[in-house]
């Protein structure tokens, strides 16, 4: 099975997809975690290129570099351990390249479909966890946390591009999560870790049903 955890910047999805792979494994499942853009040494190259705030970046560029860094996720990582039997957790998947860069940069969504369809082919996700919040919470979240391509305190080139920016994304997520409901698991991040996690479980039982439940 393979699951892909969606949001827009501080959503704590990245958190969230921690916390289920330890429920997961403490149940049995043999667990694989990968990220985007990254999880690979090509991709993890291309994450730096597109992450550092000094790097002005053309929106046809930033989306053809992560659909490379994706597509190298797929081929080395993803679909090896899907065919192996392994259950697959994706921090950011290719739904975020219609948020950020349809919805929030602007770009045909015919292109990214089209550059989708080259870098995943068949491997999609069975579900994908949507943890929504407003835009101006998110980034302010986001900018209390130590990561590897900013310190706390300072935004990386994705977060400098703004509130308006992230609730365009925001809005282009919850757009992709109406037209695929039976996909899209929605999250509203309103309380703590945990309570959000609660909230996690309960809709991905109520969505998969006992045959898949965590």
């Amino acid at each position: 099975m393979f699951i892909s955890f969606e949001g827009i910047e501080g959503s704590g999805k990245s958190t969230q997809m921690k916390l289920l792979a330890e429920h997961l494994k403490a149940r049995g499942r043999d667990v694989l975690c990968t990220y985007e853009p990254g999880g690979t040494p090509i991709g993890n190259a291309i994450r730096k290129i597109l992450l550092d705030p000094a790097n002005e970046m053309d929106s046809g560029t930033e989306l053809f570099l992560i659909m490379s860094s994706r597509r190298q996720l797929v081929e080395q990582v993803i679909r090896p351990a899907l065919e192996s039997g392994r259950t697959v957790l994706s921090d950011r998947f290719v739904d975020s390249s219609f948020a950020y860069q349809a919805f929030g940069r602007g770009l045909p969504e015919e292109m990214v479909s089209a550059l989708a369809r080259w870098a995943c082919g068949e491997v999609w996700p069975r579900y994908t966890i949507l943890f929504d919040l407003p835009a101006a919470e998110g980034l302010a979240r986001s900018l209390k946390t130590e990561k590897a391509e900013a310190k706390a305190g300072q935004a990386d080139r994705i977060e400098r591009s703004g509130v308006e920016f992230m609730e365009r994304v925001r809005q282009g997520f919850l757009e992709l999560a109406r037209r695929e409901p039976e996909r899209f698991i929605i999250v509203p991040v309103t309380g703590n870790v945990q309570e959000t996690f609660s909230h996690m479980i309960s809709g991905f039982l109520s969505r998969s049903g006992a045959s898949e439940s965590p």
